[in-house]
């Protein structure tokens, strides 16, 4: 069977890969009195709070299941963008939000909308690796440009003026990111959408981190520099809603009636219990309940940051948002005899019964020297995590 050229360039999802290696192992951990203590995947470990799922049962209790208009709910539209308003003190229209079967759905309509073949679309490098697969699979290349701490990880101004040529289309940026949960500072985010569009590019930037901003320096929606930044933004990470795949996009008001006629022959709508369950995420009991968990989250943060870097893995910029810790691995790995991040995360796996993401899925630039712990897992799974690799580090 022939397979198409668009399907081989994509590369393994190695954070799944590692996940399954870490799985199999953890049958074993299970008999031994130290099970696998999963710090390798980004989901929470808070599921959807009282409110939302009452709605899902009443959606489902009163036949509220059949299709919805391909762009989203009328009222599920209404209060992202009250959110918005009452989060951010940015007004947006919902006319301007199109609801999508998560965020993965709302960067591939996003993709395909605007990226013609061919067309190069700078990120940075680290980023999330199914970012730049978007652009792939809409016939573009995704263009990493190099990262330091010193720049936060994340694109400068002067590098997105460097990089930029002849087939650059626009940028793809995340903020917070996945894998080190930096924020691109707000003045430098308006300096690279001003000079994108001096060339008549796009700004395509992922927030799907946003809500869970720990310094009011960066919790700020790009949103708030120009109408024509597009957002992209989920209901996966700060409302605690990964498997009912439900997202978003914020576009200027000539895009959206383009993505609805992309969103009605790709999607036909997005899972309609899992809007109709969205709607109670806005209720104050819910916004009450997310910021207690965002507070937690932080907690978490300010523990095993500073813990990381007692036991030999020093984190080079202390993450403002999301819940990663971007790791230098090189010094302990080294201590337990293995070169690079991805034999050092399978010897954690094997030998401390901890799971974690190798720096192979996020790049080509020192992906070897850095390690990705999520810190979505309880506060005492992380003490027990601490004390296994310190053990093993000793």
């Amino acid at each position: 069977m022939k397979i198409a050229r668009r399907a081989e360039r994509i590369e393994p999802f190695y954070v799944m890969e590692v996940a399954k290696a870490a799985q199999a192992l953890a049958q074993t951990a299970a008999h031994t009195g130290r099970p696998m203590i999963f710090l390798n995947i980004g989901e929470p470990d808070f599921t959807a709070p009282p409110l939302v799922q009452a709605a899902a049962q009443r959606a489902v209790r009163d036949g509220a299941t059949q299709y919805t208009a391909a762009l989203g709910l009328p009222a599920l539209r209404e209060r992202i963008a009250a959110w918005y308003a009452s989060r951010f003190g940015v007004q947006v229209p919902a006319s301007r939000i199109v609801v999508t079967a998560g965020a993965s759905a709302a960067l591939q309509l996003a993709c395909l909308a605007l990226v013609e073949s061919g067309d190069e679309i700078l990120m940075p490098d680290p980023s999330y690796p199914c970012n730049r697969h978007f652009v792939s699979a809409a016939e573009g290349t995704a263009v990493l440009v190099p990262t330091t701490a010193a720049e936060r990880f994340q694109l400068s101004a002067a590098k997105v003026r460097a990089a930029w040529g002849a087939k650059t289309r626009g940028v793809l940026l995340a903020s917070p990111s996945n894998p080190t949960g930096t924020s691109i500072a707000p003045g430098e985010l308006r300096a690279i959408h001003e000079l994108v569009q001096s060339q008549g590019g796009i700004t395509l930037l992922d927030e799907i981190y946003l809500g869970l901003s720990h310094d009011d320096a960066f919790g700020q929606t790009g949103l708030s520099i120009a109408d024509n930044v597009i957002s992209i933004n989920s209901f996966s990470k700060y409302f605690n809603m990964t498997g009912w795949r439900l997202g978003w996009l914020v576009v200027p008001e000539a895009l959206v009636p383009v993505l609805e006629r992309l969103a009605q022959n790709l999607f036909i709508c997005p899972s309609t219990v899992a809007q109709h369950a969205a709607l109670a995420c806005f209720e104050p009991e819910s916004i009450a309940e997310y910021e207690r968990r965002r507070a937690e989250f932080r907690a978490r943060r300010d523990y095993f940051i500073p813990a990381l870097e007692s036991i030999g893995l020093p984190v080079p910029v202390v993450p403002d948002g999301a819940f990663y810790a971007w790791a230098d691995c090189t010094a302990a790995a080294k201590k337990l005899g293995v070169s690079g991040s991805w034999d050092f995360a399978f010897e954690l796996m094997r030998r401390a019964h901890v799971a974690a993401t190798p720096g192979r899925d996020f790049g080509t630039a020192e992906p070897e020297r850095f390690i990705r712990f999520s810190t979505a897992n309880s506060m005492a799974q992380l003490r027990e995590a601490i004390a296994r690799m310190r053990e093993l580090l000793a």
